[in-house]
């Protein structure tokens, strides 16, 4: 598996606090099979959770000497995990947020209660500059819980969707792991990732093994790595 979202880097949000628990969660994905993972660490403006990018790219290089020196086989890359707000399109200019590995596609996370009333506009304008959009784990949010159709008009506009895989095995509760199930049937996830932020992940085998209720295994392996291949080479994906 490829990973396109994780909270491992150190102390910079509510994922990983040290170096040595970095490197912990990176061996035990490595051992599990995940060969490359992006590091997404929360960014949400005015919050403790606001790193720069400078800061990032500091705690990325120490932490990939790390691996190396240890020999952790597993690649790895640099993003953000954008929490929604008006302006995200001035954050990448001032260098705030990034992009996945520098490429066009963004990783944007919504508030869980309420879906803001200009989240189109907001998406138009950062489509319209080039970018292209991941809304991450939709299965989590009360308002796809209560009408999954709502994601009907982004999934129009180009938005690519990634589920956290352990919603499938009711690591968000009974509803996020009915909306994934619906969502997999419908043929509307891109990409499945672990969102780790500590401590371990479910079986990897299992989840190719609870998967194969839904999908093919072309199918699995869209989802598990080629679609991460095509954002990590910033090649043009649609769903």
């Amino acid at each position: 598996m490829k990973d396109l979202h994780s909270h491992v880097l150190p102390g910079i949000d509510d994922g990983c606090k040290t170096l040595d628990e970095s490197i912990q969660v990176l061996k035990h994905l490595a051992s599990s099979g995940v060969t490359e993972l992006v590091f997404t660490p929360h960014y949400i403006e005015n919050s403790k959770f606001d790193c720069n990018n400078r800061e990032k790219i500091k705690l990325y290089h120490l932490l990939c000497e790390e691996v190396v020196k240890q020999n952790i086989n597993i690649k790895l890359y640099l993003g953000n995990e954008i929490y929604f707000c008006e302006n995200i399109l001035d954050l990448l200019k001032k260098e705030e947020v990034q992009s996945i590995h520098n490429s066009g596609y963004l990783l944007i996370e919504f508030p869980v209660m309420n879906l803001p009333y200009y989240a189109k506009n907001v998406f138009s304008e950062l489509i319209g500059n080039g970018y292209k959009i991941i809304l991450a784990h939709p299965e989590r949010y009360e308002y796809v819980k209560n009408n999954i159709d709502i994601l009907k008009d982004f999934l129009k506009m180009g938005v690519l969707l990634q589920g956290n895989y352990e919603s499938l095995f009711g690591f968000y509760g009974k509803e996020s792991k009915i909306i994934l199930k619906k969502l997999l049937k419908r043929g509307w996830i891109t990409f499945l990732a672990s969102d780790i932020h500590y401590g371990k992940t479910e079986n990897l085998k299992k989840l190719r093994k609870k998967l194969r209720h839904y999908l093919s295994k072309e199918e699995i392996d869209e989802i598990l790595e080629k679609n991460f291949d095509l954002v990590i080479q910033n090649q043009q994906l649609t769903r």
